[in-house]
């Protein structure tokens, strides 16, 4: 039996999400790469997801037996995916000739608020995954769930793993946490969208953030935004390939040039009413503003239909394409530069806001890639020349 080392080597958290671990030959895949870090002298956290679909899986099974079933019998069931994933994968590093060990959320010292299905991580006391590390072990923890103070099974939301990973490594002072999909890292835009798109060696995390808030796929935003919190260094990396490839997400702000264009299609536009501002505000749906829009003569809210069960009458379908870069915000001339380019492509432009380091255009949703191309090669891809220059 191979040991980890013991108190020497680093301590890096390495997160799996259910593409990874679909099926048994996937799950072998990632303990073969797990292993490969032990050898490497290095101390591992494992964060799982759930196999494949089984979450999904999961929810309609229950909502076959009850149409409303109650939030904290789902966090009981949909917490078993992410248990099946962590012992098949401790059997599997055992395999190899690894101790490793498997705990689940609340094993793990997950501490949560009372709020099931969407509950947030209020502290961390990794205790039995700190002795396991000690003793030479492996640790494999179940992604996605913690416990409630009062004892509750609690879930974290869609995309909890990644948060998992990123409070596990602040609390243990890990080296890196690495986020491993199907995806080779932070792609300047996504390279079915923008053919070209190039990957991003390096990220810092305040475009990160600014990247996952504004519809970037391969980044949780409540995990890079824990991570920038605490001064995590996040590493997004592919599954497939040997540790160390992908973009690393070191602390720090966003660079002047722009380097990257992504899109939320998951918004509506409603027009808000004539007279005060609390009234109109009062009619909207209970946590789906994203953006108020003031246009010449009219106002409106954008709302995000993602937590909504059904879009509010009158709403139109819209998205935002956000170009990041501190440079497009400080410079009129840049910010001309996007404006030209999308009225090029013939792309009409519904309002534009600007924060911080992003540049945001609001258009019909039928135009988001439209506009995602035009912006890139109009911004990002002059700055990818002169920076190789």
């Amino acid at each position: 039996m191979v040991e980890a080392a013991r108190g020497s080597g680093p301590v890096v958290v390495q997160k799996y999400g259910g593409s990874s671990v679909a099926d048994v030959e996937r799950l072998r895949a990632v303990a073969r790469r797990v292993v490969a870090s032990v050898q490497a002298g290095e101390r591992v956290v494992v964060v799982v997801s759930a196999m494949g679909n089984t979450t999904n899986e999961l929810l309609a099974l229950a909502r076959s037996v009850s149409p409303s079933p109650g939030r904290r019998e789902l966090d009981l069931l949909v917490s078993v995916g992410e248990r099946v994933s962590m012992t098949l994968l401790a059997m599997a590093i055992q395999d190899l000739g690894v101790d490793a060990v498997s705990f689940t959320g609340s094993q793990s010292g997950i501490i949560t608020d009372e709020r099931h299905v969407a509950a947030r991580v209020l502290e961390v006391r990794p205790h039995r995954v700190a002795a396991a590390l000690g003793e030479g072990k492996v640790a494999i923890v179940a992604g996605f769930q913690g416990v409630s103070r009062s004892g509750e099974v609690t879930t974290l939301g869609r995309g909890g793993s990644d948060t998992t990973a990123v409070v596990l490594a602040a609390a243990l002072g890990a080296e890196r946490c690495e986020i491993c999909s199907d995806v080779d890292g932070v792609w300047s835009a996504d390279p079915r969208v923008v053919p070209g798109a190039h990957k991003l060696d390096e990220l810092p995390l305040d475009a990160g953030v600014a990247l996952a808030q504004h519809g970037a796929q391969v980044l949780l935003a409540e995990a890079v935004e824990r991570a920038r919190e605490w001064g995590v260094r996040l590493h997004a990396a592919a599954t497939h390939l040997p540790p160390g490839s992908g973009t690393r997400l070191p602390p720090g702000p966003a660079p002047a040039a722009a380097l990257g264009v992504t899109a939320d299609v998951g918004l509506v536009a409603l027009e808000l009413p004539p007279g005060p501002w609390r009234a109109a505000l009062a009619g909207l749906p209970g946590g789906a503003l994203r953006q108020l829009l003031l246009h010449p003569g009219a106002r409106a809210a954008l709302l995000d239909v993602r937590n909504l069960s059904a879009p509010p009458a009158g709403a139109r379908p819209v998205a935002t394409v956000t170009v990041v870069g501190r440079m497009i915000v400080a410079e009129s001339d840049l910010q001309q530069v996007a404006l030209d380019a999308l009225d090029a492509a013939g792309l009409p432009v519904e309002a534009v806001y600007a924060a911080g380091e992003r540049w945001t255009a609001v258009v019909a949703r039928e135009h988001a890639a439209a506009a995602q191309r035009a912006l890139h090669a109009a911004l990002v891809e002059p700055a990818q020349a002169v920076e190789k220059s």
